[in-house]
């Protein structure tokens, strides 16, 4: 909960923030009537539309559970990452559309240096700002922040390009570059537009994070405990920053409910530990069977019926399997 009420507080900021750029970069535009600096303002207004749309999800997503939503709010921070996502794509689209009639209807450039000051101050800020949300968004697990934090770091590469691109031409005096960098941005803008719309559908979908499951897979390889025969059925679902985690843990037949609890309970801190408050976990327990010998690493085992033959590495391929494992 103290990270989503983190969340939110950024946003604030970063949505605050965006707004004040947006504004210096509009005077810079009317100072310089440069169409690489008017792609750039066009971003910019999808920085504040995106802004107040994320800061309205991780309000909802800062909400505790209810009877009507028992997993939480968290589901908003992935629909409001895919309506920045398509913002950002179809600011690149319009900003082609700006060029191509800028080659139809020329326009002269004037007061470049003035405008360079400007977007090049812009760029400082949003550089800092973009940094500092993906490291929060990163480990409070928010996607709605990372996409905003990479949003304008995104933003300060087009105006470092922006800006290379106007020394190029107070230099040269060559002025068709103008167009050329406003196409070349909307490019890159609309290829970040896409993949943070894939995150957030991966994430609607309830998609498997892979990246995840390894760093879990590491974890409990090496920390295994005696009495963990076996793990299947790993799952593992986004909630916004909330992660929900459940699987089919295999301890020895003969342990009591309480001794059973203690290894889930074992298992719940290790997760924790590595990955945050933000997960709820809800584990089976299954009891062995005779052909969870050959991989039972527990020496003082009473009732073993056959002999170990080698440990069982968890991968990908068995942990996500529904089926108990055997040598």
């Amino acid at each position: 909960m103290e990270g989503a009420k983190q969340n939110l507080k950024v946003q604030i900021w970063i949505t605050v923030l965006s707004l004040v750029l947006f504004i210096t970069k509009i005077v810079a535009y009317y100072e310089t009537n440069s169409l690489a600096i008017l792609s750039d303002a066009l971003e910019s207004i999808v920085n504040v539309v995106a802004g107040f749309i994320g800061l309205y999800s991780l309000y909802v997503a800062a909400k505790p559970k209810d009877l009507e939503h028992p997993y939480g709010h968290g589901k908003a921070e992935f629909i409001s990452a895919a309506v920045e996502g398509t913002l950002i794509v179809a600011s690149g689209f319009l900003i082609i559309y700006e060029t191509v009639q800028n080659f139809i209807y020329q326009r002269k450039i004037y007061s470049l240096d003035t405008g360079l000051y400007l977007v090049g101050a812009t760029a400082v800020i949003n550089f800092i700002a973009g940094t500092v949300c993906v490291k929060i968004g990163n480990r409070n697990k928010s996607l709605a922040l990372q996409a905003s934090g990479k949003h304008l770091q995104t933003d300060t590469y087009s105006t470092l390009a922006i800006i290379a691109g106007l020394i190029l031409m107070l230099v040269t005096k060559l002025f068709w570059l103008d167009k050329a960098i406003a196409l070349v941005m909307s490019v890159f803008i609309i290829y970040n537009g896409y993949i943070i719309i894939r995150k957030s559908l991966a994430g609607i979908m309830d998609e498997a994070d892979m990246d995840l499951l390894k760093q879990m897979l590491v974890v409990l390889n090496s920390n295994k405990r005696d009495n963990w025969i076996d793990l299947h059925n790993l799952r593992v679902i986004k909630y916004g920053s909330r992660l929900h985690v459940d699987c089919h843990l295999t301890v020895p037949w003969y342990l009591n409910v309480h001794e059973a609890h203690v290894e889930v309970d074992a298992l719940d801190k290790l997760i924790r530990q590595e990955f945050g408050d933000s997960i709820e976990l809800f584990v089976h327990t299954d009891g062995c069977l005779p052909i969870s010998c050959p991989i039972c690493i527990k020496d003082d085992c009473p009732v073993r019926q056959q002999p170990f033959k080698k440990r069982l590495e968890w991968t990908l391929d068995n942990i996500l399997s529904n089926q108990k494992h055997t040598a």
